[in-house]
């Protein structure tokens, strides 16, 4: 999978569930003190974010590039992303009577965050432009600190591989969005590695960068790919690739991050979670060894939900400690709601692009 291009040239991984309630546990069989899985809708194909106002269950669908909501079962269309382009990141004021949502044109390069208010209004922050002309994380070096000739040549071998060493690049691929306050709204860039923060004018401003993922290169890893024995030891700093933003108690900021580079197995389960202090932009690690986070919500009693593409589950952060919560193949989002757990699954991916569809699922708990 192409880094930023979350989704939509993903390796195929396990068949989803059917269109059935499905009780969950780690060998399929019944156990009614597990988590229980009941397919809502089948009518997606990359349910990249969704969002829960009191009375409704809204669906970015990156697939289709639309935005739904969802009515006994079935989706009505609530706004339309560009063609060819996707919707990602969406939210909705606790009221219900703001929503976001994040979107990107193929053809243009464009990405915007599109805010729906009431009576009609709407407002269009223009992403891109932000990213082209102040690039946040430019500041930041990414790759090897100071390779040394063999350590760069070896590196810039790898064919379609990253440079030695570089600094961040204009890239906006906005993925998620979180709702602040009744007229705010931060945004969770995965192009442009940063938080950017919106207000009701669509002004944008920088709130965090994410900090970089470091990977030290093994014995194994070396082997692997072939490389020389100079390049064991030495650390490569890939980007970070926020993929959700959520608002916490206090108005604290959490965070799931893709790790850079390759996000299948073959260099580990090196997604994290961060807390990020909204006034000042500090953040920190709380949470680590996920495969593929890809989105995450917060529970009411304290608990991090992650969803985990690649691990084709949905995980729990709890005070540090992360453990499977429910599989869920092909993981793509997670909500939390006052009756369980709100999820999305990504159709499988085949050659020509997908295959079949994914689904909404509510996740329930006796």
């Amino acid at each position: 999978m192409r880094k930023k291009m979350l989704g939509a040239a993903a390796v195929a991984t396990t068949a989803l569930f059917a269109t059935m309630s499905v009780p969950a546990s780690a060998h399929g069989q019944y156990d009614p003190y597990q988590p229980q899985v009941h397919v809502v809708n089948t009518q997606v194909i990359a349910p990249f974010s969704l969002a829960l106002s009191k009375r409704h269950v809204y669906v970015a669908d990156g697939g289709t590039s639309l935005v739904s909501r969802l009515s006994g079962g079935t989706l009505k269309t609530v706004a339309e992303g560009p063609q060819p382009g996707e919707v990602a990141g969406l939210d909705v004021t606790r009221s219900g009577r703001s929503l976001a949502y994040t979107s990107t044109n193929y053809a243009t390069g464009d990405t915007a965050l599109n805010i729906y208010g009431p009576r009609g209004s709407r407002t269009t922050a223009d992403l891109s432009t932000y990213e082209r002309t102040k690039n946040p994380d430019s500041g930041m070096n990414y790759g090897v600190d100071n390779p040394s000739p063999c350590v760069k040549a070896a590196l810039e071998s790898i064919p379609d591989g990253p440079p030695a060493s570089y600094a961040g690049l204009v890239d906006s691929h906005p993925y998620a969005v979180a709702a602040v306050g009744k007229h705010s709204w931060v945004v969770a860039d995965a192009g442009g590695n940063d938080l950017l923060k919106v207000d009701r004018r669509g002004h944008i401003s920088t709130l965090a960068i994410l900090p970089r993922h470091p990977l030290k290169i093994t014995k194994e890893i070396a082997a692997g790919l072939h490389m020389p024995d100079c390049v064991i030891g030495v650390t490569y700093n890939f980007e970070a690739v926020p993929t959700d933003v959520e608002v916490g108690p206090g108005g604290w900021l959490y965070v799931s991050t893709l790790a850079g580079g390759p996000e299948d197995p073959s260099l580990g389960a090196r997604s994290k979670v961060f807390k990020v202090n909204p006034w000042n932009g500090h953040v920190t690690q709380i949470g680590s060894g996920f495969l593929g986070a890809t989105d995450l919500a917060l529970g009411r009693d304290g608990r991090i939900y992650v969803a985990e593409l690649f691990g084709g589950r949905i995980s729990v952060l709890d005070h540090g400690k992360r453990r499977t919560y429910v599989d869920l193949p092909n993981a793509l989002s997670v909500e939390s709601g006052h009756d369980g757990l709100w999820a999305g699954t990504m159709a499988e991916m085949g050659p020509e692009g997908p295959v079949g569809n994914g689904s909404i699922v509510h996740i329930t708990r006796r």
